[in-house]
């Protein structure tokens, strides 16, 4: 059932979006293996403050999805009356990826797994107050990103997609609720897990030149 013959840079090659899944079931001992791989990330003062709601049961994915959708619909009601995409919206592709995010909300519960990536504030120490308000979000972030990495580096190790969504944040309330997340517990992100419809494919990225100086900015990478 895993994989496990996926090697590192072949999965960081690969492991790009993936927003429309099959209805296979990820089996337990897969999802196990995804997981355990996420708390094998870096963290301040190695804290380890993360904790994780894998989401199966129907009833909570349906939740999960319509709270989400209706934060997708919110965001898009703002971007269309702010004109916030303007800057996008004439780069190749970016009708077809807006038509995959929507499609994403409209079925969210289509994902057989929705994993909540959740930041312990009680084990932040100064980067939060003691009303679970985050006071260094970069700092504090630094200890669960790379966590939901790992998380999503393994899934495309065992053949599964996923993808990192926060658009959910408009309506986390409704989410808190339906899964009794406590208070102290700051929701950071919502990875749907999958396998995919479509086969893995090498992502398309700008020029490594184009991103990349050496010793000051605007130096070319020598080899």
């Amino acid at each position: 059932m895993i994989d496990g013959t996926t090697d590192l840079f072949t999965a960081l090659r690969t492991t790009g979006s993936i927003r429309r899944f099959r209805p296979d079931a990820i089996p337990g001992d897969v999802l196990h293996r995804i997981l355990e791989a996420a708390t094998h990330a870096p963290s301040a003062w190695n804290a380890q403050p993360w904790c994780f709601v894998a989401v199966r049961a129907p009833a909570q994915r349906r939740a999960i999805a319509t709270a989400y959708r209706q934060a997708w619909e919110a965001a898009q009601a703002f971007t269309a009356r702010t004109d916030a995409d303007a800057l996008w919206r004439a780069r190749p592709g970016h009708a077809r990826l807006v038509a995959r995010v929507d499609e994403l909300a409209q079925q969210l519960d289509s994902a057989p797994v929705l994993v909540l990536a959740c930041l312990d504030t009680a084990q932040l120490g100064p980067m939060a107050d003691g009303h679970g308000n985050i006071l260094a979000p970069q700092s504090a972030y630094a200890s669960i990103f790379p966590a939901v990495q790992n998380l999503m580096l393994a899934a495309r190790g065992c053949g599964v997609g996923s993808t990192l969504t926060t658009v959910y944040a408009l309506h986390e309330a409704e989410i808190r609720r339906a899964l009794d997340v406590p208070a102290h517990m700051h929701i950071a992100a919502l990875i749907p897990l999958g396998y995919p419809l479509r086969p893995f494919r090498v992502t398309q990225r700008k020029p490594l030149e184009s991103v990349v100086y050496l010793d000051r900015w605007g130096e070319p990478l020598k080899d």
